[in-house]
């Protein structure tokens, strides 16, 4: 499934209750002291009537005064205190689904990010769940209040004159039928918003990631056409919705104002004949304004409700894309840890169900210790059986197994921890050096690193680099050049002491001399670890204990490079050309 995809689930108001629920009493007492301060509210028309009257009958108003004085303190005190408490739950909310989704995120499997866009994920954990924001305090809590609060004041109203409330909830109910219209299309213009702002992340993203090649193909003018077309696209959805949503605003607005006209021609009248006083008059049209900051609190938090649902549903469908399962942490490899043996037995495998497969009964097996390595064209699969070992992927048909036992038997933390995997492209974080070199490995050393430093040649470029090890080496290790970034993998890969070392063409940039000195470096580990190495160059090649040669998804033969040279027409042709083919 693909975050594009909308799949029945939960409402969103309940996704919004299990957000909201480890911070209920906190949201609580928020909510009581809203209510407090709408209370406070309620009883000035009525310390307001009694004013009149006083006045009216010249009685003395010092009373009234300062009542009416300590009202409008204790409002504004518990208001501030309410907006505070309400605020600061609302960033917690906001922090708890940013920390859960990110940590969702992080076990994705390889086949769910495969199918997504990552700056679409990304702006589903900081733009959608910004969201939440507002819509914890504004809507939830403003529908809770908001309507307490409103049904106070009918009630209020009620009991100052019943006649003129009917006149005021016969404009409110007009206005709630034209608000029901409304309301449903501020959710979809919200949605489509939101969806647009994560194509615009995801169009960025993918700029970003290949600028140099961009820069070098010239393109800049298209790839910035096609980002402000996303950056527009996102720009009129979020107009639409604001459209809507200012439109309910004002229908709210325009209302109260048609009521409180209404009531001041109806209230007028009932004067004159001498049904209600003048008292009665002002303390109503009181209650009229200040019906005003419910009703409008109430629309605000049905609006928002529609802008955050949206964004609820999105990050609801990034929660259910696959992702691995959740396992307490490994421990930390030892050095004592013996080499493991690897096991493929009639593996089919394709990376999605509308692709053809990669492999086609995969069978092979590598005793523990010694160096086993691959080759074979272009696309022969050699790349996926690490994918397969380190379980990016599942078989679809077969078995793989890791000492004897199948891999998914294997708790996936337990398994990783034994591996050591440098990937072709060799990536490296944004950080430091060292950060990078201990993240597979924190405990380690210093003498323990120095002395990998050392194997890998790294001694001499830390000692070049300003502050050594601290020194950052910008995003996707840019600071570094590729054969640099290869080293850097290679030691972080034997920094985790594995029982298992897969090298996926390790040392293709490096220069002659430093990828003599890994190569000796991998032949030394391959003495008390396993290591399987997909290699290209013959140099690499003729080092290993035993050659699997695989073409077209399938093993071919296995042997020796002696042996393979006479009896494997493939290999001695890629053997005549120095394993020259590109990695697949």
């Amino acid at each position: 499934m693909t975050p594009a995809e909308t799949p029945t689930g939960p409402p969103p108001w309940r996704l919004l209750l299990g957000y909201v629920r480890p911070h209920r009493w906190a949201l609580l007492a928020g909510a009581v002291l809203s209510l407090v301060t709408g209370a406070t509210g309620l009883l000035l028309p009525l310390v307001a009537r009694d004013l009149i009257d006083d006045l009216a009958h010249d009685r003395a108003i010092a009373g009234a005064l300062l009542l009416m004085t300590g009202l409008v303190i204790a409002n504004a005190a518990l208001g501030a205190l309410g907006s505070y408490v309400l605020r600061r739950t609302a960033e917690s909310v906001v922090l708890g689904a940013r920390r859960a989704l990110s940590s969702y995120l992080l076990r994705l499997r390889i086949a769910a990010v495969d199918r997504s866009e990552p700056g679409d994920l990304m702006a589903r954990i900081t733009s959608d769940t910004t969201l939440l924001r507002e819509v914890t305090t504004d809507s939830l809590v403003g529908i809770g209040t908001g309507g307490l609060t409103l049904v106070a004041t009918v009630v209020m109203m009620g009991l100052v004159d019943p006649v003129l409330l009917g006149v005021t909830l016969a404009v409110v109910f007009g206005a709630g039928t034209v608000l029901g219209v409304i309301v449903p299309r501020i959710n979809r213009a919200s949605r489509q918003a939101q969806d647009a702002v994560g194509v615009m992340g995801a169009s960025l993203e993918r700029v970003l990631g290949a600028l140099r090649t961009v820069k070098a193909s010239g393109a800049e003018h298209r790839e910035e056409q096609t980002l402000h077309a996303a950056a527009e696209e996102s720009w009129r959805q979020s107009v639409r919705a604001a459209k809507w949503t200012a439109a309910a605003g004002n229908t709210a607005g325009l209302s109260m104002q048609i009521a409180f006209i209404t009531v001041l021609a109806v209230g007028g009248a009932r004067v004159a004949t001498g049904a209600v006083d003048i008292g009665t008059l002002v303390a109503f049209l009181l209650y009229v304004f200040y019906l005003m900051s419910p009703i409008q609190q109430v629309v605000g938090a049905i609006t928002q409700y529609q802008t955050g649902a949206a964004a609820l549903t999105r990050i609801q469908e990034a929660l259910r894309l696959p992702a691995e399962p959740q396992a307490p942490a490994a421990p930390l490899p030892t050095s004592d840890a013996e080499p493991a043996a690897v096991a493929f037995t009639d593996v089919r495998f394709r990376y999605a169900d509308d692709l053809p497969y990669v492999h086609h009964g995969v069978t092979f097996s590598v005793p523990p210790c010694g160096m086993t390595a691959f080759v074979g064209p272009s696309g022969a699969g050699k790349t996926t059986v690490f994918s397969l070992i380190e379980r990016f992927y599942d078989p679809e048909s077969g078995a793989i197994t890791l000492d004897g036992r199948d891999l998914a038997d294997w708790e996936l933390s337990r398994l990783r921890s034994a591996i050591g995997y440098v990937e072709q492209d060799a990536p490296v974080l944004s950080g430091s050096l060292r950060d990078n070199l201990l993240l597979g490995n924190p405990e380690t050393d210093e003498d323990t690193l120095t002395r990998v430093l050392k194997t890998t040649r790294l001694d001499g470029l830390v000692a070049r680099l300003p502050d050594g090890l601290n020194t950052l080496v910008g995003h996707r290790g840019t600071k570094l050049s590729g054969g640099e970034r290869q080293r850097v993998a290679i030691a972080r890969a034997l920094l985790r002491r594995p029982r298992l070392l897969l090298l996926d063409e390790a040392t293709s940039q490096l220069d002659a001399v430093n990828e003599a000195a890994l190569r000796d470096t991998v032949a030394d580990v391959a003495r008390s670890t396993t290591v399987l190495v997909v290699a290209h160059r013959l140099s690499t090649v003729t080092m290993a204990d035993r050659i699997v040669v695989m073409d077209a998804g399938r093993v071919r033969a296995v042997g020796t490079h002696r042996e393979l040279v006479a009896a494997d027409p493939l290999y001695a042709e890629l053997a005549a050309t120095q394993f020259l083919a590109s990695a697949d």
